[in-house]
């Protein structure tokens, strides 16, 4: 007879789980490595040192996890709500829209005058996008993970025929706007930084980094210090209590979607305005379904989504730079490397959680 399910310590649950379920996916990935005839140590030392081991190699896996933080606080967030949001892909997508709207109204503008209102028109394009969801959601019964995939589509789509009929620059092979003005892109911050000896190189790295953490004590703050959060969290954990104590969960659902639509679409600020410096397809380059990763790895905390978002923007840097270092390890190979974090930290995330229950279960406790 198995022993009996015990909730886990928070520190456990919260840290232990996630270690071990990544320690696991880098010991298969190493069998993989080893598969084809390369040293798997070699291979975890070359992607730490070049995602962490040079101030270029740094400032790359800062930027990327500038996007993961944003998409793994929009699905932890419907996460509280019993929400599983997928539409993060798409809601980015529309928010790089906003984005490019305001900056090519006020082309030549300085960013520091432009960049409020881009963060502004990228949110609310974003909270727009995912809104016909959240409304179908609660009013209409519709499942929330059917219509925000379907969006995800549309919106592909969308910017299609607007890339194309409507804001494509003229003449251009692909489709496109034209660059924004240099006076309105984001700086890069390896231009502030190289005075003081820190050497980014061409690090995308800007300003951007610091929305994404102040988005992050944003949401633990409404989660976990106002009434709003405590409301979202009940009918996230028991829609009839909360209708009993009073609570709408159709109202519910549409605001924490146009909140995590927002955050989704903060993304575009990153890219968009920070980095290409012009509207153009896939921007996003899946950093949507990555957030799903990271918000299960990360528990749905904003600590944990932080965490797991340096993890991913390590192996973003460092899979590139091992790609180059072992040839005989592809770009499709890191995928792999990646995918199978994915599939440790989401689909078999509660592999192990039985075997810690069984072992903090029979701990001693003191019952005084």
């Amino acid at each position: 007879m198995s022993a009996p399910h015990r909730e886990l310590p928070p520190i456990v649950d919260y840290a232990l789980l996630p270690l071990v379920n990544v320690t696991v996916a880098f010991l298969v990935s190493g069998l993989v490595v080893l598969a084809i005839g390369e040293n798997p140590i070699e291979a975890v030392r070359i992607m730490i040192a070049g995602a962490l081991g040079y101030s270029e190699g740094i400032g790359f896996t800062l930027y990327y996890a500038t996007d993961f933080v944003f998409t793994g606080l929009a699905v932890a967030i419907a996460f509280h709500a019993g929400l599983f949001n997928i539409g993060a892909e798409g809601q980015a997508t529309i928010g790089g829209l906003g984005v490019a709207l305001v900056c090519l109204t006020f082309d030549g503008a300085p960013w520091w005058l432009v960049a409020p209102f881009a963060i502004a028109a990228s949110a609310l394009f974003g909270a727009a996008w995912a809104y016909l969801p959240a409304w179908a959601q609660a009013r209409r019964g519709s499942h929330i993970v059917i219509t925000t995939i379907m969006f995800n589509y549309l919106a592909a789509t969308l910017m299609v025929y607007l890339l194309v009929e409507v804001m494509g620059k003229p003449g251009a092979m692909s489709p496109e706007t034209r660059m924004f003005a240099e006076a309105t892109r984001l700086p890069f911050l390896r231009d502030f930084l190289t005075p003081f000896g820190i050497d980014l190189g061409q690090s995308p790295l800007n300003p951007t980094v610091f929305v994404a953490m102040l988005a992050a004590w944003g949401v633990w703050l409404l989660i976990w210090r106002t009434k709003f959060g405590y409301e979202l969290r009940t009918v996230g954990q028991n829609p009839s209590a909360a209708v009993y104590a009073g609570i709408d969960p159709g109202g519910i659902v549409i605001v924490v979607m146009l909140i995590s639509g927002a955050l989704s679409g903060l993304l575009a600020v990153n890219e968009v305005m920070g980095t290409q410096h012009r509207l153009l397809l896939e921007f996003t380059a899946g950093a949507g379904f990555v957030g799903i990763a990271v918000a299960l790895m990360g528990r749905n905390h904003p600590v944990g989504v932080v965490l797991a978002a340096l993890l991913f923007g390590m192996l973003y840097q460092g899979g590139a730079e091992l790609a180059f270092e072992k040839p005989k390890i592809s770009r499709d190979m890191i995928v792999v490397i990646q995918a199978l974090v994915i599939l440790f930290a989401g689909a078999l995330e509660h592999m192990f959680r039985p075997t810690l229950a069984r072992i903090f279960a029979s701990a001693p406790r003191d019952d005084r």
